[in-house]
């Protein structure tokens, strides 16, 4: 069928929709001045329980997603939040006037319905209706063929028919919420207290990252959007709330992928008292105890491998796992020169600003991430790439640091907090160097923090989850905008 005739019929069907609309506001029965329609159940409570409500009468609502007229009887299903149900309706059930309308009615069309609950001839569980009302028209159709759709692009940016015609998408939000509520109801029975801290910011501080910048007119200053929630959190941490967490929303101006969105979901925590093992330790318990609490087991099928996310989880450090993927023992390679020489025999690009810190990190990226489908976690990375987190006692090179990889992607990234303001204050300097050499994505001096740090700050380990990828791992969703409801989309004009 050619562009042109689908447009033609698409412009009939609206047409007719609208005078169908017109026709019902000019005999009073507008739909859309309905305020509000009392149920008494949903279809999944009727399906459920079928024995104990079987010749009950119900008040159900939803949209119609089938219609079946047949003479003086017309079947139809009904679709709500949870499910389907099949409606039988018949002229002698609800008079000649009423069930005129009822033919008129579109696929797509809001109604509200009471009847009795009884099963068909065929078994199929069904409401025979004794009263419909129409509680909102739909102007426009609903795509008949949507699962065959190609076009993702059109199913994002209207992500509402997306989850009107698709169970499985809807499926994946639900799915989402519940995971939302198992991990905060898993840090709440520990203790933990949920805050909320600033969205706009003077300073972008806690990651490597580039920032939204908005004006603030009656200040008039520049502000930017946060890029993580790690110092303000830190600073309730010196205010001796020992237990914190928040869960929030976080923007970088960075690329899109189907592993980045401009703005994206995480959680960051902070424990008084423990370090960074007791943050991994807490990390596996409480992924798996999602895991098992939302889809029932911790082994998870994503995108056809097979992932146990039962503890205790792998463990490596960085130079280990660079030795056992690139077979190169940065034990043995201690200068800076030596590290330049490795990374050019091994291809992986480097300048001479790199140290030897930011080439181990170079080649991980290159040479290890591609491996770590189950859970590991890599723990001691360089000082130069962790900025905020505590050095090892016994090798001042290293920092007591872990990110957790699974399916070949970093879900988590945490640390013993480094709390020595004078060291803080010096790994900013150097941060500040390199933001004023052309790094974009490098701390800002955040003077405040330091002083924050001076008061005391205890022993503390941080963590930080990526709520999106999660999601993606435990619905088995291949792209990040499968997991959000409105994914950023260029502007289609």
């Amino acid at each position: 069928m050619s562009e042109n005739v689908q447009e033609m019929e698409l412009s009939e069907i609206l047409r007719v929709r609208r005078e169908k609309l017109a026709e019902l506001q000019d005999a009073g029965n507008d739909p859309f001045k309905i305020v509000k329609y009392n149920k008494t159940h949903n279809t999944k409570q009727i399906i459920d329980n079928f024995d104990e409500m079987e010749g009950t009468t119900v008040s159900v609502a939803g949209r119609l997603m089938s219609k079946r007229d047949m003479g003086k009887v017309t079947f139809s299903d009904l679709q709500d939040r949870e499910g389907r149900i099949q409606l039988y309706i018949r002229l002698n059930e609800i008079g000649e006037e009423v069930y005129t309308q009822v033919k008129k009615y579109d696929i797509g069309d809001i109604v509200g319905v009471k009847g009795e609950v009884f099963k068909t001839r065929k078994g199929e569980i069904s409401i025979k209706v004794s009263e419909i009302i129409l509680l909102s028209k739909s102007l426009q159709p609903l795509p008949e063929k949507w699962h065959g759709l190609k076009d993702m692009d059109l199913r994002y940016r209207q992500r509402y028919v997306d989850l009107i015609v698709n169970p499985e998408v809807k499926n994946t939000f639900i799915i989402r919420s519940n995971i939302i509520k198992s991990i905060r109801k898993f840090l709440d029975d520990r203790g933990y207290i949920e805050v909320d801290t600033p969205i706009l910011n003077t300073i972008p501080g806690g990651a490597a990252a580039r920032p939204f910048v908005t004006h603030h007119n009656t200040l008039d200053i520049d502000m930017y959007l946060r890029i993580a929630t790690e110092l303000h959190l830190k600073r309730l941490i010196v205010g001796g709330l020992e237990k914190v967490y928040e869960m929030g929303r976080i923007f970088r101006n960075e690329g899109m992928s189907i592993k980045h969105n401009p703005e994206f979901t995480t959680i960051e925590l902070y424990e008084a008292y423990t370090d960074y093992k007791g943050m991994m330790e807490l990390t596996e318990q409480m992924i798996a105890n999602v895991a098992q609490e939302v889809l029932g087991t911790t082994k998870i099928v994503y995108q056809g491998e097979e992932i146990d996310l039962t503890p205790p989880w792998n463990r490596m450090t960085m130079i280990e796992s660079i030795k056992k993927f690139a077979n190169v023992d940065f034990e043995n390679i201690t200068t800076d020169e030596e590290a330049r020489k490795v990374a050019k025999e091994l291809k992986v690009h480097v300048e001479d600003k790199h140290t030897r810190g930011e080439i181990i990190n170079l080649i991980f990226e290159e040479y290890v991430e591609g491996h770590l489908v189950q859970p590991t976690f890599i723990t001691d990375y360089p000082v130069e790439v962790s900025p905020l987190a505590k050095r090892k006692p016994d090798n001042p090179a290293l920092t007591e640091r872990f990110e957790l990889f699974i399916t070949r992607r970093e879900m988590a990234n945490a640390f013993s907090e480094l709390n020595d303001p004078i060291d803080q204050k010096e790994r900013f300097i150097k941060q500040v160097e390199a933001r004023e050499a052309g790094d974009e994505e490098a701390n800002m001096m955040d003077d405040d923090f330091i002083n924050a740090l001076e008061y005391g700050m205890p022993p503390t380990g941080g963590l930080g989850i990526g709520i999106d990828r999660l999601v993606m791992l435990l619905t088995d969703s291949y792209s990040i905008r499968d997991v959000l409801l409105f994914p950023t989309m260029k502007p289609k004009d």
